[in-house]
């Protein structure tokens, strides 16, 4: 096995730790159903006395058996492992503490503090492991579904998806509660945000890559990205030598697996890499949707 598979693995061990770490001994025993499987889980577990983890599981299996079918190899053996990892952990830590967590529940602030730090804990040990290309599986896979069959960006699936969970978690723990789960579920999507983008305000990332293996790379790019590219052509100042260089636009996340199928292809390549702001077109937003609401924001500043 290659070193950087190795790091990949811990990535995603480690990642899943800190992640089930924080929904066994944070929100779990707060009664924060904050959106995800973690949420229903936590619904669950207080209303049928299922454990989190094992529902998690349940729950995730045909998920990501129904990615696979959807979107192909795209959901390849380290999701599963991310997703199994996750509930393992949830388990353990559930088991070791009973649920019960390390804070008492005496008053509110117990229960703000199991929303701050279980949402910066959730949402950093997502992140690690997104940063090895991997995921967790959940309702990130329900989201993703939605946003291939239906017009409406992925951000905004999430946000569907996830409204779902936390309103049933209003339901069944009341408007305190639910108030606390949409503190923990912003601090976690900021946390994932941080940890995979390093700065957490950028949209995607553009590299540019000159390497004799240009054709090999780009077909990985699309085989495993599912993105494409462009080739341009350039001309070294030095050597005076004519040179392909390949420019591919992906998102966040994916520029890790980006830079690893160029390592692979090419050790001797030379990369750089920039944050992009706005993407528009096929794979991103489409560029319709970025013109209507600038129409739609002039009108508004007008009137």
């Amino acid at each position: 096995m290659k070193r950087h598979n190795v790091l990949e693995y811990l990535y995603i061990l480690f990642g899943t730790m800190i992640a089930g770490f924080a929904v066994a001994v944070f929100t779990t025993p707060a009664k924060i159903a904050g959106g995800g499987v973690n949420g229903i889980a936590t619904i669950l577990y207080h209303t049928m006395g299922w454990d989190p983890g094992f529902v998690m599981l349940m729950i995730n299996i045909p998920l990501f058996l129904i990615g696979m079918r959807v979107f192909g190899a795209y959901y390849g053996v380290k999701s599963l492992v991310g997703a199994v990892c996750l509930s393992l952990f949830v388990s353990l830590f559930g088991n070791l503490t009973g649920y019960k967590g390390i804070l008492t529940y005496g008053d509110r602030m117990d229960t703000l503090l199991s929303a701050v730090f279980g949402g910066v804990l959730l949402g950093c040990g997502i992140g690690i492991v997104m940063r090895s290309g991997s995921n967790t599986g959940g309702t990130d896979i329900v989201a993703q579904i939605l946003n291939k069959y239906t017009p409406l960006n992925l951000g905004t699936c999430l946000f569907l998806v996830d409204t779902c969970i936390i309103l049933a978690g209003f339901a069944v723990f009341g408007l305190e509660r639910g108030l606390f789960a949409i503190i923990q579920l912003y601090l976690s999507s900021q946390m994932i945000n941080f940890m995979v983008m390093s700065i957490g305000t950028k949209y995607a990332k553009t590299a540019y890559i000159i390497s004799e293996r240009h054709q090999r790379i780009g077909e990985r790019i699309i085989k495993e990205l599912h993105h494409g590219g462009t080739l341009l052509t350039g001309v070294g100042i030095f050597t005076g030598q004519q040179r392909t260089i390949l420019l591919a636009v992906v998102h966040n996340q994916q520029i890790n697996r980006l830079l690893r199928i160029v390592q692979d292809e090419d050790p001797n390549a030379f990369v750089f890499v920039h944050e992009t702001y706005q993407v528009m077109g096929e794979g991103f937003v489409p560029m319709a949707r970025i013109l209507n609401r600038q129409t739609v924001e002039k009108k508004e500043k007008k009137s």
